[in-house]
C-alpha cells in the first residue's frame, strides 16, 4: 500500500526503511517490538505443528511425565525443542530473524534459548502470563539491544486466545512502569500464524489470557550477545558431534565455550588469530 509522505518542516535527517526487515528493525528501535512474516507456507507450518506435538510428548516422557512438570510449573513449556526435532533448528535459523539480529546486535548473536510455549485454553493460568523482560531482574537500558526475542506464532495470535501484550518503548526505561501506565498503555500484539513477534528483550511484555477453547502455541527464541550465559548450555546439550554448518554451530554457541580451567582459558587465547 502506497502512503503519501507526511508533511514536515525543520527536518534535515530521516531514517529510511524500504524492506520488511528494515521496517521491523525501525519499529523495534522506536517502540521495542515489531511483527514480521516468517516466509513459511502452509505445508511447512503443518509439519512444524506435528513436530511441536511430538516434542511436547517426548519432553514430558523424558522429564518425569506431565504431573512432575506440573509440580514445577513447567507443563506449558518445551525446553530446547530443537534437541528433539531438527525442524526447530530450521526455525531458529530463519533468514529474516538472522538479518534482524545482524542489524540490531553489535558483533554477532548466539541462540541463548529456544522454548515451545503453550498458552492453555479456557482462561487457565500459565507462567508466561505475567509482565517480564526476557532478561529478567535487569533494570538498566543500553544504546543497542543486548538480546532480541523472536516469538514464532505457530497458531494465530488473537485477542481471544491471549495475544502477547507489550508496553511500547519500555525498553528505554529502567524501572517497570506504574500500574496506571500498564493499565492504560498496554497493547495486544495480534499476528497471523507463521509470523514472528520480535522484541527488544528489555521491553516489558506478557502473555494474554486465552479464553478460547483451544491452546495457543508458539516457539520463543532469544538471541543474545555471546557474553550472556545461555539458558541451557547448547553445545553440552546437543553434543560436540552435532551436525551443522560452521555458521550454525557459531549461532548455537560452539565458538564461545566457558573455560573450565586456567589452562583451557590460555589455550583458547593461543588459538585466536
Amino acid at each position: 500500500m502506497q502512503h503519501n509522505p507526511p508533511r514536515r518542516y525543520g527536518v534535515s535527517q530521516q531514517t529510511t526503511s524500504e524492506t520488511d526487515v528494515e521496517r521491523t528493525c525501525e519499529q523495534i528501535r522506536q517502540l521495542g517490538y515489531g511483527v514480521i512474516d516468517g516466509g513459511y507456507d502452509a505445508a511447512w507450518l503443518s509439519s512444524l505443528s506435528e513436530a511441536f506435538d511430538r516434542a511436547q510428548d517426548r519432553h514430558a516422557r523424558e522429564h518425569g511425565g506431565v504431573e512432575a512438570l506440573k509440580a514445577i510449573d513447567e507443563h506449558n513449556t518445551i525446553r530446547l525443542p530443537l534437541a528433539y526435532e531438527r525442524l526447530f533448528l530450521e526455525l531458529a535459523t530463519n533468514s529474516k530473524i538472522q538479518e534482524i539480529c545482524r542489524s540490531l546486535i553489535a558483533g554477532y548473536a548466539i541462540l541463548n534459548q529456544q522454548n515451545g510455549i503453550i498458552n492453555p485454553p479456557n482462561g487457565m493460568r500459565y507462567n508466561q502470563g505475567a509482565w517480564h523482560r526476557d532478561l529478567p531482574y535487569q533494570h538498566f537500558v543500553s544504546s543497542r539491544p543486548l538480546a532480541i526475542n523472536a516469538l514464532f506464532c505457530l497458531d494465530a495470535f488473537t485477542i481471544e486466545n491471549g495475544a502477547t501484550m507489550v508496553l511500547p518503548a519500555s525498553h528505554r526505561m529502567e524501572a517497570f512502569p506504574s500500574d496506571h501506565f500498564v493499565g492504560t498503555q498496554a497493547l495486544n500484539v495480534t499476528a497471523p500464524a507463521g509470523s514472528f513477534i520480535v522484541l527488544d528483550c528489555m521491553v516489558f511484555h506478557s502473555g494474554g489470557v486465552n479464553v478460547s477453547p483451544k491452546a495457543r502455541r508458539a516457539v520463543n527464541h532469544v538471541y543474545s550477545i555471546p557474553l550472556l550465559r545461555q539458558q541451557i548450555n547448547l553445545p553440552s546439550a546437543l553434543g560436540n558431534d552435532f551436525a551443522a554448518s560452521p555458521e550454525v554451530r557459531r549461532l548455537l554457541g560452539y565458538d564461545v565455550p566457558q573455560p573450565r580451567s586456567v589452562t583451557e582459558y590460555l589455550a583458547g587465547r593461543a588459538a585466536k588469530p
